[in-house]
């Protein structure tokens, strides 16, 4: 492991060697990037864990995050994530109007008059969406499979979740947002979309058969963007990740409870 990243940090740009270990984990500040055809500044971003608002300054760049085939992307540098200014992402509730108060003038009702309808006991009824709210954002599950890999951060290194199913099962996007990265440009991942969320969520489904939307389509939560499948890998599963600003998070956390 010391060998490889040694020779990971030597080398004028990082090479296919950094997915072949299982310990190996991003964020990566070493080396560099030649820009191929194809690539977004997202999917690299994604590739090194890195936040693409993060590298981008890093090598100079500002949205809309254009670059060019054989552009050099410089690895050991750190940028700044420099947030747009937004109003509140959530809302401020409105108000409800008071109700008005009886004036002097208004009669005391006799206590002969017919006393209000009772009101229920009954519990409100149970949260059928299948969604939770973590982040200012309504999450809900890609998939309804057996989860078989859970995330981990060390050992053998998961930076999402693996989610059992049969080839073609339908591929849901766990949340509104815009396609970033639809393609198999990423090693290890095989057939991947990428949907940014907000200024800080990403999240990523690996390994479909079939990709069923475009980059820069913009989705809805529970809209089936692709057929699950085994690219990638040697069983058809669902690799799903959550990132935030760029590092992976335990998309357990985010998804309601089953």
């Amino acid at each position: 492991m010391i060998g490889l990243l040694v020779g990971l940090m030597l080398s004028g740009c990082n090479t296919n060697a950094i997915y072949g270990d299982d310990l190996y984990n991003p964020p990566v500040y070493w080396g560099s990037h030649v820009v191929k055809p194809g690539e977004t500044l997202y999917g690299i971003a994604w590739r090194y864990g890195r936040d693409y608002r993060e590298l981008g300054d890093a090598n100079g760049l500002s949205a809309p995050w254009t670059i060019r085939v054989g552009q050099v992307l410089r690895l050991d540098k750190k940028g700044t994530i420099r947030q747009t200014a937004q109003a509140s992402t959530s809302p401020a509730p409105s108000r409800q109007a008071a109700a008005p108060r009886p004036s002097a003038s208004t009669p005391t009702p006799s206590r002969t008059a017919a006393p209000p309808p009772a009101r229920t006991t009954t519990p409100p009824a149970r949260q059928t969406t299948g969604s939770q709210t973590v982040g200012n954002i309504q999450w809900q599950w890609p998939h309804s499979g057996t989860v078989i890999a859970n995330f981990s951060e060390s050992g053998k290194v998961n930076k999402g979740i693996d989610i059992a199913g049969k080839p073609g099962d339908a591929v849901k996007a766990a949340s509104g947002g815009n396609v970033v990265y639809a393609g198999s440009g990423l090693l290890g991942y095989g057939n991947l979309i990428i949907v940014n969320h907000n200024e800080q969520y990403l999240s990523a489904y690996a390994h479909n058969r079939k990709i069923l939307v475009q980059e820069g389509e913009n989705v809805n939560a529970g809209q089936v963007i692709a057929e699950l499948g085994s690219s990638g890998t040697d069983k058809p599963i669902l690799h799903f990740e959550i990132r935030r600003n760029g590092n992976p998070v335990d998309p357990a956390r985010y998804l309601p409870k089953r």
